[in-house]
Formats: C-alpha cells, sequence, structure tokens
C-alpha cells in the first residue's frame, strides 16, 4: 500500500521498520533516541502540527508503540533508550493491546449534531417537533433552529426530520467506530480507553485521521525469540494472500529469509476448526439447541465475554484456526508466532499458552523491508497440498460458514447467517438473539471487520486490492472432505 499520502500510516510503519534497523545494528539500547531525530530532521517540513518538535514528540510515542510500550504510562523523561533495555528485557508481551497517544490525538470536539447554513427557517418546524427534549428554539435574529448542547441527546430524530437536511451530525470517529462504547473523549478533551469494555478490535485505531490510538508492538519479543536459540515457526493467515508482493509460494521463502524456521499456514488449522464445528453443530441442533455461533474471530469471543455473557454457552467449543495450529506446532518444539491483520488475536495469544507471539500485516511488511528481503524477488517454497479451499478463505466474510455447510455435505439441512462487521447496530441485533429473540437461522457467523479478516484493522492493502487473488488461489486447492459418510446423511 502506497503511504506516501497517509502520513499516519506512513509514520506507524515508519517507526516499526526503525526499531528493527536499530536492533539489527545492534544499537537499539543506545541509538533508540536518536530514530525520531533521523526521521524527522532539522530541515523536515513539519506535518500537521505546529512545529518539528512537536512532530518529533509525536514520533517518539510511535516508536515506544513499536517498542511495545504503553503511552499512557510515559512519563516523557523517560528516555527511548531506556524503553529499549526494558523492552529487551520483558519477559511476556503486555496484555494491553491498544493504547492512545493524548498529543497526536487532535481533541475531537464534543460529537453534536449542529444546524447548518442550510436552514430555510421554515414554518413547519419539524425538527422542534421531533425533539423530545426540548432543545431547539426558534433565532429571533433570523427565524433559523438553534441546539442547546446541554439538552441535546443527539437522538438524531432532529435530523431525520428536516426537510432540507439543513441539520448535520459531528461525530468523533473513534467513539462511532466503537461497537461497544469502550473509548470516549473524558475531561481533558483526549480519547481514552475503558480495558474493561474493549474487545481490541481495532477499528477505532482505524478510524482516527491522526493516527492517535496505537497498538503495542510485539517486534522486539519476536526479534529476540529469533536471535536466541529457540526454533521459531511463523503461522501465517489466510488472508495473508495479497497482502504481500509475490505469491504465498514466496512469502513463504521471504519470511523463512527474514529470521523464521519454519512456516505454517493457519489455514491447516482452519480445516481442523470446521471439521469438529461441523461435528458440533450436528450434536446440539440434535439436543434441541436454538443455534450455534462459529468461534474463530478473537474480537467477537471478547464481545461475548464482556458484553453478552448470555451467548455465551451458543459459541461453538471449536478452537480458532490459529489455537490449532499453535497446538501442533507446540507439539514440534516450536516458539509460535501467529501473523494475521487482526489486533484482537494478541488478547487471543494472551490467552492461549501455545501461542507465544502475534505480529501484524503491517510488522511482518516493516520486517522485510528493513532487512531488504522482496518477497516477488524470492523462489517459491512448495506449499502444503492438503489443506482445503474452504480453509484457504476463512478469511472472507461467510467463509467460515460455508465451510461448514461444506464439511457437512447436506447431513442435516439448516440455515446459515452472517454478521458482516461489528457496529453498534450489530451489537442491538446480537442483544436481541441473547434475550431469546432468534432469527431464522441455525448457524451465525460473526465477523468484527466488515469484509472479514481482508478488512482487519492491520492490513496492508486494501479488500478490494486482494479478494480476486484469495478467491482465485482458494480454487486452486482442493474441496474439503466432508466430515460424515453419505451413510451417515440425516434423511
Amino acid at each position: 500500500m502506497n503511504t506516501s499520502d497517509n502520513k499516519a500510516l506512513f509514520f506507524k510503519r515508519e517507526a516499526l521498520k526503525r526499531v528493527v534497523e536499530a536492533f539489527d545494528q545492534g544499537n537499539l539500547e543506545t541509538k533508540a533516541y536518536r530514530i525520531p531525530f533521523d526521521v524527522l530532521p532539522q530541515d523536515a517540513t513539519s506535518g500537521v502540527r505546529c512545529c518539528i518538535y512537536k512532530e518529533r514528540a509525536v514520533f517518539r510515542a510511535r516508536t515506544l508503540a513499536a517498542l511495545g510500550g504503553s503511552l499512557e504510562a510515559d512519563d516523557e523523561a523517560t528516555s527511548l533508550n531506556d524503553y529499549a533495555k526494558m523492552a529487551l528485557a520483558r519477559k511476556a508481551p503486555a496484555e494491553n493491546t491498544l493504547t492512545v497517544l493524548d498529543i497526536a490525538c487532535k481533541g475531537c470536539v464534543k460529537a453534536r449534531h449542529i444546524v447548518t447554513e442550510a436552514c430555510q427557517g421554515c414554518l413547519a418546524r419539524h425538527c422542534q417537533a421531533a425533539c423530545k427534549f426540548g432543545a431547539i428554539s426558534i433565532s429571533t435574529e433570523n427565524g433559523r433552529s438553534k441546539i442547546d448542547p446541554e439538552k441535546c441527546k443527539n437522538c438524531g430524530q432532529c435530523k431525520a426530520s428536516c426537510p432540507y437536511n439543513a441539520i448535520t451530525y459531528v461525530p468523533v470517529p473513534c467513539e462511532q467506530a466503537c461497537p461497544v462504547d469502550a473509548i470516549h473523549k473524558d475531561s481533558d478533551g483526549f480519547a481514552h480507553i475503558n480495558f474493561d469494555k474493549c474487545i481490541s478490535c481495532g477499528q477505532c485505531m482505524n478510524a482516527c485521521p491522526f493516527g492517535a490510538v496505537m497498538e503495542r508492538s510485539q517486534l522486539i519479543d519476536v526479534l529476540r525469540a529469533m536471535k536466541g536459540k529457540q526454533k521459531v515457526c511463523a503461522m501465517i493467515a489466510p488472508s495473508i494472500v495479497g497482502q504481500l508482493e509475490g505469491t504465498l509460494a514466496q512469502v513463504v521463502t521471504a519470511l523463512k529469509k527474514a529470521g523464521f524456521d519454519k512456516v505454517t499456514e493457519v489455514a491447516l488449522g482452519a480445516d481442523i476448526t470446521t471439521q469438529n464445528e461441523a461435528r458440533e453443530l450436528v450434536e446440539r441442533l440434535e439436543k434441541g439447541a436454538r443455534f450455534m455461533t462459529t468461534s474463530c474471530c478473537a474480537a467477537w469471543v471478547q464481545v461475548v465475554k464482556k458484553h453478552l455473557p448470555a451467548l455465551k454457552d451458543f459459541i461453538s467449543d471449536a478452537k480458532t484456526p490459529a489455537g490449532y495450529t499453535a497446538e501442533i506446532e507446540k507439539k514440534n518444539g516450536f516458539t509460535t508466532v501467529f501473523i494475521g491483520p487482526c489486533a484482537s488475536k494478541r488478547v487471543e495469544g494472551h490467552d492461549d499458552p501455545n501461542i507465544d507471539f502475534v505480529l501484524t500485516y503491517e510488522e511482518i511488511d516493516a520486517l522485510l523491508r528493513a532487512r531488504n528481503i522482496s518477497p516477488s524477488a524470492c523462489e517459491e517454497t512448495p506449499l502444503q497440498k492438503d489443506i482445503s479451499a474452504e480453509g484457504r478463505y476463512y478469511g472472507v466474510t461467510g467463509g467460515v460458514a460455508q465451510a461448514v455447510e461444506n464439511a457437512l455435505a447436506g447431513k442435516i439441512t439448516f440455515k446459515k447467517m452472517t454478521i458482516n462487521g461489528l457496529d453498534k447496530k450489530a451489537m442491538l441485533m446480537l442483544n436481541a438473539y441473547a434475550q431469546g429473540k432468534a432469527g431464522d437461522f441455525q448457524l451465525l457467523e460473526v465477523m468484527s471487520c466488515k469484509g472479514g479478516c481482508i478488512g482487519g484493522p492491520c492490513t496492508v492493502k486494501k479488500q478490494a486490492e486482494v479478494i480476486e487473488e484469495i478467491k482465485k488461489f482458494a480454487q486452486q486447492s482442493p474441496q474439503l472432505k466432508p466430515v460424515f459418510k453419505k451413510s451417515d446423511k440425516k434423511k
């Protein structure tokens, strides 16, 4: 992805790349403090901020996040060199995935409805009649509507009623994007994350146009493991196809050149998940269950855990594809690194003892660039031949549910439904299901990101750029074998 026009992405990825370069040069502990100055020298043109000094302060924070540090805990007096030493000495990555930089946050005004100049001061006063809170009055100067921010509840009824579309809603992007209201503006005017509510979906991170919400990277942890005596296995999610230049077979070679001892497709684990979920669905429905939901989206699992506990018993007991793959590679003696587009997978990695670390496509891209490795210039490494087309299509919305249906091959008749992206509307639907108002389905697939994993917050390319490549790759793979014999089909 060309980030030349998106400075938020450019600086985020540049910080990751510079950290890898300093690590490889062996001077991270002594030269980390220089990274902001090297990226933004004295003659650099300031971006959106008042001066080059504030730009450097923001980039320093981005470097701290790339080291895996917490921006909320930064006292600013501690040198990046000291933070680098802490990163190199830590025993395990932090539990909380996201972190917010207050000085990068623009300090957006409070979300509100405002009346624009398009207001015609009409006689009908639809907006005033629609407001149940008495927040709208009429100006004696020009006859236009006025909204009292103290009374307004931001319900939007006035906006919906205006025939001139004269009322507009001014959002706070991160707040609006969060499906569980876990991020909010505090009294200081900056965004804060409530980790008791946060599902680590990363939607706030994508929504913030100033790049103020960041991940705490685990790059340093993986680099240390590579440099040590451990055997390190890269477990690549199915959605990696198309994310980096070159074929998947070339990407495998590139990852090995970058220092991984083994590269395994997580689609292998996806096939195991599919088989187990297919058998489980049959068992549940035969016992009278209303429905079952798939288990592979880590953010969805967090939603149930923190917000919809009534749906806990409806989630499949099957492990995620990452979980099954990690279990295999742990038994093979590897330190496991899941590589995907997802911020919430770090939470799963923290909870699953078989997943040691989690890296994103952005971090892998930075690692390869820092080590001057171009996948498209690499030879192809033969891929495993017995992974199914369904497993390799898991990263696209509907792929998981379709895989389960294909695995059953008519064993039972059931309807499937997919929630394509978690937002506030989807949460209302899920809450209704939790209260017993089930829809007309027996298998529910929930994907936190619109489009599926290919729409994840940590992708390098947009889903429109990769979807056809994923479809083509899946079509070249063998079809999933049914889990039941034809003679076992329910009549």
